[in-house]
């Protein structure tokens, strides 16, 4: 193998003055002081950390490069629009600060209100030219509302127009069912029952028809699509309702996203690479959640099952593609 590299697609970052506002106990544009307070009682240690630890952390880590992205309990996808997009103009602002001070250290992604379309346009449209930023992160859905729903068409055309990565990452628990409230199961499963719903909403909605080009991420190795394809497949010959917007079968667009390596399993992670190939796996660790992986790049450089090119294209080939970088 050539000289090991890494860049991160899946790694968090709080703005200072969000962390600020953490520490005084009080609100931040459209989060109150409570949720804040709530946040702040719940978060791990490493999201406190300045931009230098951090950097300190990746080298111990192996990790080259951070792809930024703002928590996502900073969507505020229900909050009012114009205090939203303050926010978020705030968030993208203080990653492309980062990119341009560590240059060799960061990437980012921005933060969208994903309430009003339009706006949401707008800012991706600032953050790509204007500020260097490679795409967003967003949620699955918004507010009850999936991606196959015509009002977000402009924003996947303009996405598609700038190259932008849109990175598909759920915000907090997911609650499936009340079955699932317990034991951290609205994590462990509904984070991953999330992420296929989404990839069914872009697919069966006729989206990635329409944007062929559009390049959509889904986290945590996509939920459980590659492991559901063959019954969207059956449900497609048989439903009428399944064909209303695409001509062939699901598993067709497998190849149409990508999907980060964050599977914590070295069997599921070989059954997503044999089900999408690997240059559409890319290297992610939920960095500084405590669901991360744990020395990500020693655990991807062990992996018996995945030859030393996968592993090259799965720790940096492919994002140094992807994004240019």
């Amino acid at each position: 193998m050539e000289k090991v590299r890494s860049i991160d697609i899946h790694a968090h970052i709080t703005p200072e003055n969000c962390l600020k506002a953490m520490r005084e106990g009080t609100g931040f544009y459209a989060l109150s002081p409570e949720l804040v307070a709530h946040r702040f009682g719940d978060y791990t240690p490493r999201g406190m950390w300045t931009p230098e630890e951090r950097i300190k952390d990746m080298d111990s880590l192996g990790v080259d490069v951070h792809v930024l992205s703002t928590h996502s309990f900073l969507y505020c996808y229900d909050g009012d629009v114009d205090t939203v997009v303050a926010m978020d103009r705030e968030c993208n602002d203080y990653v492309a600060g980062l990119t341009r001070q560590y240059p060799d250290r960061f990437s980012g992604l921005a933060n969208l209100p994903m309430q009003d379309v339009a706006a949401s346009v707008e800012e991706l449209t600032r953050s790509v030219n204007d500020l260097g930023l490679k795409g967003a992160m967003i949620g699955d859905n918004v507010n009850g509302k999936t991606y196959d729903d015509p009002v977000f068409n402009p924003l996947w055309e303009a996405a598609e127009q700038l190259g932008a990565v849109m990175l598909i990452h759920q915000d907090g628990p997911t609650v499936v069912s009340p079955r699932n409230s317990k034991y951290h199961l609205s994590n462990t499963i509904g984070n991953l029952s999330d992420r296929a719903v989404t990839f069914a909403s872009f697919v069966f909605g006729g989206v990635m028809d329409r944007y062929p080009d559009l390049r959509v991420c889904l986290c945590h190795g996509g939920g459980y699509t590659c492991y559901g394809i063959g019954r969207m497949d059956r449900g497609w010959q048989v439903r009428s309702e399944a064909r209303v917007h695409i001509g062939q079968p699901p598993s067709a667009y497998l190849r149409s996203f990508y999907y980060d390596c964050l599977t914590h399993s070295e069997a599921d992670l070989r059954y997503l690479i044999d089900c999408v190939g690997a240059d559409r796996v890319l290297f992610g660790t939920d960095w500084p959640a405590d669901m991360q992986i744990d020395w990500p790049v020693s655990w991807v450089l062990g992996l018996e099952s995945l030859s030393d090119q996968e592993k090259e294209a799965i720790l940096w080939k492919n994002l140094e593609d992807l994004l240019g970088l």
